[in-house]
């Protein structure tokens, strides 16, 4: 089971959104989704992982050393409707600070200036694509 990614860009914010299940097996392809974030976006990345199922400890892990990736890059990392049962615990080294929001609404109403142009990319069998 692996996952699948959409990245939107904003002036100054990126949202990543997972759809499926974190585990050791996608660590690999959500490292991708996370370079291609760092390469062509400013500002904070939003992962939100509205569509996830679910993740391990592997997944918990992944999203920690994302965040210290991009605080690396001078970015931040924020989280928006995280699974049930996966707020608990820490994320990152305690270096990178990662906000959590209930959902993708809150994230981005905490970034309410963030303009109109939009682009987006995703992997090919992201759910409802043609």
């Amino acid at each position: 089971m692996t996952i699948e990614w959409r990245y939107t860009i904003h002036p100054g914010l990126g949202v990543l959104s997972l759809a499926g299940f974190l585990g050791q097996e996608a660590v690999g392809r959500f490292q991708g989704a996370v370079g291609w974030a760092v390469a062509r976006g400013t500002g904070p990345v939003v992962l939100d992982l509205t569509g996830l199922r679910g993740w391990s400890d592997g997944g918990r892990l992944a999203v920690s050393e994302a965040a210290s990736r991009l605080a690396a890059e001078g970015r931040g990392l924020e989280l928006a409707a995280v699974p049930e049962g996966g707020a608990g615990g820490s994320f990152g080294d305690g270096q990178a600070v990662i906000a959590v929001y209930g959902d993708l609404a809150a994230a981005l109403a905490a970034h309410r200036d963030r303009g109109i142009e939009e682009r987006e990319w995703r992997s090919d069998a992201w759910p409802g694509s043609a």
